[in-house]
């Protein structure tokens, strides 16, 4: 039996911007753009018709920008993973769309395979952030009150846990550390709501930069980076 391909719907105000990620997504990353749209009113009923793996979002729209359209979409009871795609990389703007709780905030400069792989790992159901951003992620980790506790506060994990958030800094999803782990995905689920519980932390995506911000300092206690060891 085939397997369908995983499916997004585009949401950007610019026609051309829409199109020519329509074709680069089908053509080259082998994902099915199920709809598109410039008009924020049509994105509830297209979510509801088609059901995608990933809805993809321009943060600066005329009529409504994107993560106010985020959160009118889960006040709708909308629960579809979403995706920025931008030109901002102002620090705010990436803050305010982790609290909105989205998949992965992308920069519309970045390369175009970049982006269409990117889009794939986040239809997937992996974390992605630009690279570019990466150190503002850290920065802003850094720069928050509880920052020297997080890093203390290491110690308090398992060696699983520590295991399961070496996986998160490579953006892995809950199905493939499970996998990787062998392991169930409710029990992935459980151990990485305890990690964000015993950082201090409220995102997947902030665990993966503080992982990584630890390997990279040699801050705290070493991180069981089994993710890059482990079989796939």
């Amino acid at each position: 039996m085939d397997t369908l391909p995983l499916s997004v719907v585009l949401v950007d105000d610019h026609s051309l911007c829409r199109n020519g990620l329509t074709d680069l997504l089908q053509q080259r990353g082998g994902l099915r753009v199920a709809a598109s749209t410039g008009d924020p009113a049509q994105v509830g009923p297209l979510l509801r018709q088609h059901a995608p793996d990933l809805v993809v979002l321009d943060l600066r729209m005329p009529a409504l920008d994107g993560l106010s359209l985020l959160r009118q979409l889960r006040a709708e009871g909308i629960t579809t993973p979403a995706l920025i795609l931008t030109m901002s990389d102002a620090r705010d703007d990436l803050a305010s769309a982790l609290q909105a709780g989205v998949t992965g905030y992308l920069l519309k400069d970045m390369e175009p395979e970049d982006v269409i792989a990117a889009i794939v790992r986040a239809a997937h159901g992996e974390l992605v952030v630009a690279p570019a951003l990466t150190l503002k992620l850290a920065q802003m980790l850094q720069s928050g009150s509880s920052g020297p506790e997080r890093r203390d506060l290491l110690g308090s994990l398992t060696e699983r846990e520590r295991e399961i958030l070496a996986h998160l800094s490579h953006g892995e999803s809950n199905k493939t550390i499970a996998r990787a782990l062998d392991i169930s995905h409710d029990t992935v689920k459980l151990h990485v709501r305890h990690i964000l519980t015993k950082l201090n932390l409220n995102s997947r995506v902030e665990a993966a930069v503080f992982a990584v911000e630890q390997r990279a300092t040699q801050q705290g206690p070493s991180l069981v980076d089994s993710a890059r060891r482990t079989p796939r």
